[in-house]
């Protein structure tokens, strides 16, 4: 698969999700305390991000 979500879990114990597009990060999250809530976001992404504006503040 050329791009997903990866939930993991960072030195700090938190649970973190990062997006990969080929093998790359595109970005990730703060770092949240239960797995559920790193779930959460990857929904909340999904659903709300093909909408999202860009706010280009160059």
């Amino acid at each position: 698969m050329a791009h997903h979500f990866e939930i993991y879990k960072d030195k700090a114990g938190e649970f973190r999700v990062r997006f990969k597009y080929n093998s790359e990060v595109m970005f990730s999250t703060e770092g949240y305390s239960t797995k559920a809530s790193a779930q959460n976001a990857i929904d909340s992404i999904k659903k709300n991000g093909p909408g999202a504006e860009v706010i280009d503040n160059s």
